[in-house]
């Protein structure tokens, strides 16, 4: 009787986690309260003053399979809003734009290798590029967490 009761349990437990590991990682990290959202769905992550870019999992759950990736090479100065790349999935083609400006300092080469990648681990594994912040100010113009998550309420 209670072996019957756990698998009950495990069963309605697993067969209720349809969350991604890429949006459970999001849901769980300590660190999205250090992340900020264009409305785009490009993030940033800032260490310092080097900035990890990447994008978010409502972003690569609407593309879905991500199957090449085009991302700027080091050296390269952005400014804000620019495109500087390209995701392209079996449903559809995204240019990627920068959240903020500076210069690239390194691309994800296992992501351009890897596309997949940013569907298993966008918030982790799945980063895009990093880039050397040359006006750390524009973070206030960004989304935080919360005002991401309602912007998605709101808008999607």
């Amino acid at each position: 009787m209670v072996m019957s009761s756990i698998i009950r349990v495990v069963t309605r437990v697993s067969s209720s986690r349809v969350v991604t590991t890429c949006c459970r990682r999001a849901l769980y990290s300590t660190e999205n309260k250090a992340r900020y959202y264009t409305k785009k769905h490009e993030w940033v992550a800032v260490n310092g003053d080097i900035g990890t870019v990447g994008i978010s999992s409502y972003a690569q759950d609407a593309l879905g399979e991500v199957v090449f990736v085009q991302l700027p090479d080091v050296g390269r100065e952005l400014t804000t809003g620019e495109e500087c790349g390209a995701l392209e999935s079996v449903k559809a083609a995204s240019e990627v734009y920068t959240p903020v400006s500076g210069t690239v300092t390194e691309k994800n080469d296992t992501a351009e290798s890897t596309p997949s990648l940013i569907n298993k681990s966008c918030y982790e594994d799945g980063w895009l590029f990093r880039l050397k912040l040359s006006s750390p100010e524009e973070l206030k113009q960004l989304m935080d967490q919360t005002a991401y998550d309602k912007y998605l309420e709101e808008s999607h």
